[in-house]
């Protein structure tokens, strides 16, 4: 991000100063948000707005039931059970990569209560890259809009860990397991 700062002084010693701030394509502004200016739907149709998240971790997982990554829902599990105190999982399942992820929100549900005995938030299935992408995703992925970083969600199971402030924190690629020390040296 590039800031470009002019500041003018004129004959009767007025100073006129303006910052402008370069996105990646040198003409956006920063427009930096908060988790917590979003909302999201269950796979029961619920709509939950992420301020019901606020003063917790939020770890944001692109998750699909046909995928080698799969069995980290397991461990997605685990992890909140262990730090459900502090710390939200919402899994956001996504058909984008290699169409691994086909089923109704019903089907969904089904699968992750009954395989993995899931209990952390589930949303509707949403795209995470592309022209339809999710606006949750945009601020994830958006160093305009989340104020850190640009991301490109390369497969499943990417994680996303955003502040009990509704602030981005870090990104962990698909091989990071839930429990990783990566992961949890935020929790403790």
């Amino acid at each position: 991000m590039n800031k470009l700062n002019l500041a003018f002084v004129f004959p009767l010693g007025i100073l006129l100063s303006c910052t402008k701030t370069l996105g990646r394509q040198g003409n956006m502004k920063l427009v930096k948000k908060s988790i917590y200016e979003y909302s999201f739907k269950r796979l029961n149709g619920e709509t939950v707005s992420m301020q019901d998240f606020k003063g917790k971790y939020i770890l944001i997982v692109n998750v699909a039931s046909r995928c080698g990554y799969t069995k980290q829902y397991k461990s997605l599990q685990s992890l909140y059970e262990k730090y459900q105190d502090k710390l939200e999982i919402i899994g956001f399942p996504c058909n984008q990569f290699g169409w691994q992820e086909p089923g109704t929100s019903s089907e969904i549900q089904s699968f992750c209560e009954t395989t993995y005995g899931v209990t952390f938030t589930m949303a509707n299935k949403v795209d995470v890259k592309g022209d339809k992408q999710d606006p949750i995703y945009q601020f994830l992925t958006n160093q305009v809009v989340n104020g850190k970083k640009d991301i490109s969600v390369s497969w499943n199971f990417n994680k996303f860990l955003v502040s009990p402030e509704g602030d981005w924190l870090a990104h962990f690629n698909s091989g990071i397991q839930p429990e990783s020390d990566k992961i949890t040296s935020f929790l403790q």
